[in-house]
């Protein structure tokens, strides 16, 4: 199902936007451009990290630069990010969400709910997942090219924690190789892929408390502004 949702990072950020109600992304982009410079060099992986209550994850995504960002610059890119997150979200079986960088910047989560999804054990992707990307590749990551990429692999609790945590590195790796090999995608532009095998916290659980596993083998993408986006937005003249 598709689907939009804010997720909010930083506690001073959240704390501010706890009372703009339906304010658009770009309108918190200059809250979160005020604040940013406290955030700056930390990692959307720590940010993540806050967000799903495990500081490990995603270590180094967003973590080049670090100099602050204003609050014109901050709606630039927070406008920037609403674009990308609306195409992002017209892709067949996606579901978008919006989260902060290590910047405090505005970043861009994609997961698709019945697209890339793996048997049991693999990590080769189906007909139906090639579809997703390519859709992807081409309305999302092909026109946004400013923004950087970090793919994450996940996999059920079934197996060892070893084989787990190699085959859901693999699942990351099988999409950067079909963006990069054949939907044109710059190998430039994917700054991290990684895998985080079956940590129970990133495991997906039904209504009833029980994993669901199908939904478990997954692979998650990321999308946050790259050094040319913030000199851009710094310069006034990102668009």
């Amino acid at each position: 199902m598709k689907g939009m949702k804010l997720t909010m990072g930083i506690l001073a950020v959240a704390m501010v936007l706890s009372s703009c109600g339906s304010m658009s992304n770009t309108g918190k982009g200059a809250i979160i451009g005020t604040t940013a410079g406290a955030a700056a060099g930390t990692g959307l992986g720590a940010l993540i990290g806050k967000l799903t209550g495990n500081t490990k994850m995603g270590a180094g995504i967003g973590a080049a630069a670090g100099a602050a960002v204003g609050a014109t610059a901050g709606t630039l890119i927070g406008r920037k990010m609403d674009k990308a997150a609306k195409a992002a979200a017209a892709v067949a079986n996606a579901e978008v969400e919006t989260t902060t960088d290590g910047k405090g910047l505005e970043a861009v989560k994609v997961t698709f709910d019945n697209g890339i999804l793996f048997a049991t054990g693999k990590y080769a992707l189906t007909s139906k997942a090639q579809n997703s990307l390519k859709q992807f590749a081409e309305n999302v990551l092909n026109v946004y090219t400013d923004c950087d990429v970090a793919i994450l692999g996940f996999a059920s609790s079934d197996g060892s924690d070893a084989t787990n945590l190699t085959l859901s590195q693999n699942r990351a790796s099988a999409v950067k190789n079909y963006l990069t090999g054949t939907c044109g995608v710059s190998g430039s532009q994917i700054k991290s892929t990684e895998g985080y095998g079956e940590d129970p916290q990133y495991l997906i659980m039904d209504a009833n408390g029980k994993e669901d596993r199908n939904a478990s083998r997954r692979v998650e993408v990321y999308l946050y502004a790259s050094d040319a986006m913030i000199a851009a937005a710094n310069a006034g003249t990102l668009q």
